[in-house]
């Protein structure tokens, strides 16, 4: 046996071993009775309402702590575990995931059988690497008592692993689009025995212009009559229904929840109007005298979250930073220690943020307010995640607050505004001795590259920082 040949045994072999360690470890299922209700609420929904497998539910409610369905999971799962075609709106961190999860892995125990190793019985879609992760991460919670073998693909890491995990045992990918291509491609894996689809966050792969590819990987797919199809997104707009006829069979189960405030419950709002110079006072006072325990900071320019990361560490706060400059190993690296809690502050780009699925952020900064409202409320959204309470705090400076009477009409209310208290403002000394991150080609802090001084980064030509969509030359506008 070659090395190759003998390196892909010994992965496979790994594998196995860690799931049956992962499952020994436990009690049997077998040994479990499914818990009832103990005090119900009226017109809620609970996990324990639907036939799902005893696998998947000790999992869910025993290891995962699930009780009380989200709208969408109480409207859509019982919808998705009969196998129907399914299109659902749903706001991001509304446990979406969890209802095709959960509908997959149930019809995957009752019938997932009958397949070579390098057959996938499911297939998920996603825009992002991070969030093709943290799906691959939560469908190895939910399938612990199962046989289901995960396999995340995705671009900037190593082909080669990928390709050995493939092609030792996949019965769930979880993929960005131009990778698995090239799979589908050299033929490393088979899809003709594929039975579910899934495409989630169905709008950013839209924005993000990954349509056509998705449209590749399907061709590669049994024909949308013999597999089940679900489609998630934010908004069911014209042309995410039209891709949805095209993929699905026909009639397919459309299903809507508004929420009840675009600004998810549980998030504690706070606008200081201050200068440009005064910003990194605040958030300083803010990280030495509040509560924190995890902390994410947006700014808009990959070079401003280089910059303030440098600041921070200066001043004695230890952070890391994700932006389109950092590599793939190092982003997964600095994720990991975020969510273990290794890392407490994170310095992002709106790009390299959309992934971050951690339910303890308690605070999120917009130290620049978003070029757009929705992302305003996809910022603040990172905190007060699955019930937790959570501090958002932006500030309004001469550079951004011109921002705020659009993020106010898009949201239905008044951003909660206030002037800082004298001892927010105070800057405390550099912290001596403390290793800085080097600073190669980056402007000092209130200097702007180009473009409108209100408007950061912008160009003649209307370009936009990292990944934003298009937008018309910059408007003045005060803040009422």
């Amino acid at each position: 046996m070659d090395s190759a040949a003998s390196e892909e045994s010994s992965e496979a072999s790994r594998l196995g071993e860690e799931r049956a360690h992962r499952i020994l470890d436990k009690k049997k299922v077998g040994d479990w009775q499914v818990p009832a209700v103990e005090s119900r609420e009226e017109g809620v929904k609970y996990f324990q309402d639907f036939p799902l497998a005893r696998e998947i539910l000790r999992a869910a409610l025993d290891d995962m702590g699930f009780r009380k369905c989200t709208p969408i999971q109480g409207l859509a799962l019982p919808v998705a575990i009969t196998g129907a075609d399914l299109a659902g709106k749903a706001q991001t961190g509304t446990g979406k995931t969890a209802v095709f999860l959960m509908s997959m892995l149930d019809q995957f125990v009752r019938n997932g059988e009958g397949r070579k190793l390098n057959q996938p019985y499911a297939l998920v879609l996603a825009p992002t690497r991070e969030l093709a992760i943290q799906i691959a991460k939560d469908a190895d919670n939910l399938s612990v008592y199962t046989s289901l073998r995960t396999v995340a693909v995705f671009g900037g890491m190593d082909y080669e692993r990928q390709r050995r995990l493939l092609q030792a045992g996949c019965d769930l990918i979880v993929a960005t689009p131009g990778r698995l291509i090239d799979f589908l491609q050299k033929r490393v894996i088979d899809t003709s025995m594929l039975k579910v689809l899934i495409i989630d966050e169905a709008d950013r792969m839209l924005d993000m212009g990954f349509i056509p590819d998705v449209k590749r990987i399907i061709n590669y797919l049994p024909p949308k009559e013999q597999r089940q199809t679900m489609l998630f997104s934010a908004t069911l707009s014209q042309d995410i229904m039209a891709l949805a006829s095209r993929w699905m069979r026909p009639d397919p189960a459309v299903l809507e929840v508004e929420p009840e405030r675009v600004v998810a419950e549980g998030v504690n709002e706070t606008v200081y109007a201050c200068t440009t110079r005064e910003k990194l006072a605040i958030i300083l006072w803010v990280l030495q005298h509040e509560d924190v325990h995890r902390a994410l900071i947006f700014r808009n320019r990959r070079r401003d979250v280089e910059e303030l990361r440098y600041q921070l560490m200066k001043y004695g706060i230890p952070c890391e930073m994700l932006s389109g400059d950092v590599n793939q190993n190092r982003r997964l690296n600095i994720l990991e220690a975020f969510r273990n809690g290794t890392v407490k502050v994170v310095v992002a780009t709106d790009v390299a943020g959309r992934g971050i699925q951690v339910d303890d952020i308690t605070h999120v900064f917009n130290y620049d307010l978003p070029y757009e409202a929705e992302d305003y409320v996809h910022r603040v959204g990172r905190t007060a995640r699955a019930g937790h309470q959570g501090r958002a705090i932006s500030f309004a400076d001469e550079d951004c607050a011109f921002v705020m009477p659009e993020i106010e009409q898009y949201i239905g209310r008044a951003l909660p505004t206030v002037q800082p208290p004298e001892e927010m403002l105070v800057m405390p000394a550099p912290v001596a001795g403390v290793k800085l991150p080097p600073r190669e080609g980056v402007r000092p802090e209130g200097r702007r590259e180009g473009g409108h001084r209100g408007f950061p980064g912008r160009s003649s030509f209307g370009r936009r920082p990292e990944g934003g969509r298009g937008r018309p030359p910059f408007r003045p506008s005060s803040h009422r």
